[in-house]
């Protein structure tokens, strides 16, 4: 990575090359604030939300319908992180190094990635809507198989349209694309990737806080009484717990994206979009930190597989929604 030199000398990506694109030039001090920056970052993204990979994947208590999505939602966040040094070095020097082929192949992933953080949400969000708004038939309408199923659908759509949009929204080849095609395309991938999840998303959990709210009045009212809190109002008010912290994921997930969404369609400063860009990235490394504050369970296991108890016998079979000893 060239830094500004003493001369202010005009620096290119590819200096053999006459057509070459302009380096970006800094000065050490900024791109030692921003290497630290990303590194920690993407560190701490890929950690955290392996600490969740292993808990979901290990611990068989936890193999839920609800846990599988998080756990997918953890894999789409954890390569996200594995993305960012190579985010940065695109974003600090103005430059790609890796070749046309590699660029091609990195758009189609990097939209992958959030596509699929997205569609786990919309998966989410329905399952938490069963599960509070249907008790009685979450059983047999959400399954493991049937989620998992649902999970591989997510991300075989999420790769296919992403395909797609990439190629065909003039991204990949410019010269073969007029603005009015690309504009069509930037419009249907902001309704479709984004404005009707988002719309899908917010009806449910509008329903499902409705309804929480009416069960929260009926349990206290029950408590007030006197009367015993039977375990099905238990169990829903475990449900609406649930209900109300994924809630607060998806919350996180849109007060970071419709900002970006906003600006990318409006004029603005490249450089405003390059700090709402790492915005989004800094989103995958939040939800593992939301686990921590809300879901007892994580702390549980984390703290289980720090101390390196994951490899004692029969660790896999410990309830860790009682005290566990190991």
């Amino acid at each position: 990575m060239a830094y500004e030199t003493e001369d202010h000398e005009t620096q290119y990506c590819f200096p053999a090359i006459n057509s070459s694109c302009i380096k970006g030039t800094r000065s050490r001090y900024e791109y030692n604030i921003i290497y630290v920056f990303v590194s920690l970052l993407s560190a701490w993204t890929v950690f955290l939300n392996l600490l969740v990979i292993i808990s979901i994947s290990h611990f068989k208590k936890l193999h839920t319908p609800t846990n599988l999505i998080i756990l997918s939602l953890a894999v789409a966040d954890l390569l996200i992180g594995l993305v960012m040094p190579i985010e940065a070095t695109r974003l600090i020097a103005t430059c790609w190094y890796f070749g046309d082929p590699i660029c091609r192949l990195y758009l189609i992933f990097i939209s992958v990635l959030f596509s699929a953080s997205l569609s786990n949400l919309v998966l989410i969000a329905v399952d938490r809507y069963v599960a509070v708004c249907h008790p009685l038939l979450y059983p047999q309408k959400i399954t493991t198989t049937k989620t998992l199923i649902s999970i591989c659908l997510s991300w075989v759509c999420s790769s296919a349209y992403n395909t797609a949009f990439t190629i065909n929204n003039g991204y990949i080849d410019t010269s073969k694309k007029t603005d009015v095609m690309i504009f069509v395309w930037k419009i249907i991938d902001l309704f479709m990737g984004f404005i009707f999840p988002c719309i899908l998303i917010i009806i449910l959990y509008l329903r499902i806080f409705y309804v929480v709210h009416q069960q929260v009045k009926v349990i206290n009212s029950l408590m007030k009484d006197g009367k015993c809190v039977t375990e099905g109002s238990a169990r829903r008010k475990s449900e609406s717990k649930a209900a109300l912290t994924l809630g607060i994921i998806v919350t996180v997930y849109l007060l970071c994206w419709i900002p970006y969404y906003i600006c990318s369609i409006s004029v603005t400063s490249s450089t405003t979009i390059n700090l709402l860009t790492w915005v989004l990235y800094i989103n995958s490394g939040l939800n593992p930190l939301v686990y921590a504050l809300f879901y007892p369970w994580f702390k549980k296991t984390v703290k289980i597989i720090l101390t390196l108890k994951i490899f004692q016998p029969a660790s896999s079979l410990v309830n860790i929604f009682t005290e566990y000893k190991l």
